[in-house]
């Protein structure tokens, strides 16, 4: 059996949390090994296992870095066996390799697996070739942990490393989508959700039926020809007269609706669903099941604040016309309905910062997405939300909103009551078709006079 004595920070490797297989309940494992192989805990005879939750340093909560405190000194045991086992800790088994291997499990989130493996494998390929390690990803799509297997807890600790500053990039990028955000449901209102179906219709619509009409009844369209078969007996063959064959000329074929559409990029792929219509607060990435619980937690607790922010009075909305979010008219990236609050008393907007304020204060929000503005607004069409059509290699980023903007440029969409704040969670939907509310915070809700 192999013990090594560690000296370590505690907000070393990346933000990394521990629970640990102890022999000891004082003890405590971490990443980072050194010493000789010689011990004096050669009396123990199960294999330890750590087992670790990453948190990156950018968007770590105020109060997990409050627990780290200064250096701290403690002993950490490894040790090597021929076989592999299994052990049970709060309600978790986790497997141990062995067989003078040293192992770590990582929780890192499902939806950043992928980022770990790489394109085809090849991150995780270069990893273990480069850091002389074992890295087992997960075969279902909604687990969270990852294995790395080592010869040598040296190897295990850099692998993990790595890892860390790869998913610590990813979350600051683009290229991790967010999965959740602070929401003002909308679609609660039937009767907004109706004017929405309407407008939708009249613009995608069922106009193009008159013009399909017209198409076959030009396709039905027949001349008089006049022809005249003979037979002949004694050559077996057959004559055709051709008496008289009108010339006749045809309109040129209008363009149907729907051609007219798709030459302008609207298509009803990009009009954002009714049943989901709310305004968004603050967008957030949370990849794993501790920063969601950490998010509940954020919500439930500022509700005294958020009352205090709209003077314990309901706060109404009104919905007015169209405008693009920036850029022209014929080359629309999202089209919006501005919100007013009426009484224009701002208390909306108190409420919203508080509640932003809040998950920034936690680590919750990137850094970029706290420096933005709050802008309420209610998205009717995003043309990131275009499908690729498969004869097309490139998707159409925006679209012509003039001729909409002409008809319902002043559009009222009336005065909605803003009932409560939910944490929604993104791509999953309840059975009214609005998204997963993973918390939810009441508003004051007693109806105007």
């Amino acid at each position: 059996m192999l013990a090594c004595r560690t000296l370590f920070r505690i907000d070393r490797v990346f933000g990394f949390t521990s629970r640990c297989f102890l022999s000891k309940p004082e003890s405590l494992s971490i990443l980072s090994f050194r010493g000789s192989e010689k011990s004096a805990m050669d009396g123990f005879k199960k294999q330890k296992m750590v087992n670790l939750m990453w948190r990156p340093i950018s968007t770590q909560s105020s109060s997990a870095l409050a627990e780290a405190g200064n250096e701290v000194q403690e002993v950490a045991q490894c040790s090597k066996s021929s076989d592999v086992s299994k052990e049970v800790i709060e309600g978790e088994t986790a497997s141990v390799v062995s067989a003078g291997n040293h192992s770590v499990s990582l929780e890192v989130g499902a939806s950043l697996i992928k980022f770990i493996r790489g394109k085809e494998g090849t991150t995780q390929m270069k990893l273990e070739e480069e850091m002389g390690v074992k890295i087992i990803l997960p075969s279902a799509r909604d687990e969270d942990h990852i294995s790395i297997e080592g010869g040598s807890v040296d190897c295990v600790t850099k692998a993990s490393e790595r890892i860390a500053t790869i998913i610590d990039e990813v979350v600051r990028s683009p290229s991790l989508d967010y999965s959740h955000f602070v929401s003002l449901p909308l679609a609660i209102h039937p009767e907004l959700v109706d004017k929405l179906v309407n407008f939708q219709n009249s613009i995608l619509g069922i106009h193009s039926i008159a013009s399909d009409k017209q198409d076959d009844q030009a396709n039905r369209a027949t001349t008089n020809v006049a022809v005249d078969l003979k037979a002949n007996s004694e050559t077996n063959q057959v004559n055709v007269g051709i008496k008289s064959i009108p010339i006749v000329s045809y309109p040129p074929k209008a363009k149907s609706k729907s051609s007219t559409l798709l030459d302008l990029g609207i298509e009803k792929s990009i009009f954002i669903k009714p049943s989901t219509f709310h305004l968004t607060v603050v967008m957030l990435k949370l990849w794993n099941k501790d920063r969601v619980n950490a998010a509940r937690d954020v919500l439930k607790s500022i509700s005294p604040s958020v009352m205090d922010a709209l003077d314990n009075k309901p706060v109404f909305i009104r919905l007015k016309g169209l405008d693009c979010m920036r850029g022209p008219l014929d080359k629309t990236r999202v089209l919006y309905a501005p919100v007013e609050e009426i009484g224009d008393e701002g208390r909306l907007l108190r409420a919203c910062q508080v509640i932003t304020d809040a998950f920034v204060k936690a680590g919750l929000v990137l850094e970029k997405d706290a420096k933005q503005s709050l802008k309420l607004h209610v998205t009717v069409m995003n043309a990131r939300h275009r499908k690729r059509r498969k004869n097309n290699k490139k998707k159409m980023e925006t679209f012509d909103a003039s001729e909409i903007h002409k008809q319902f440029g002043n559009e009222d969409w009336g005065e909605y009551l803003i009932r409560e704040a939910h944490l929604s969670q993104r791509f999953m939907f309840d059975q009214n078709g609005y998204y997963r509310c993973c918390a939810s915070l009441p508003f004051p809700g007693e109806e105007r006079a």
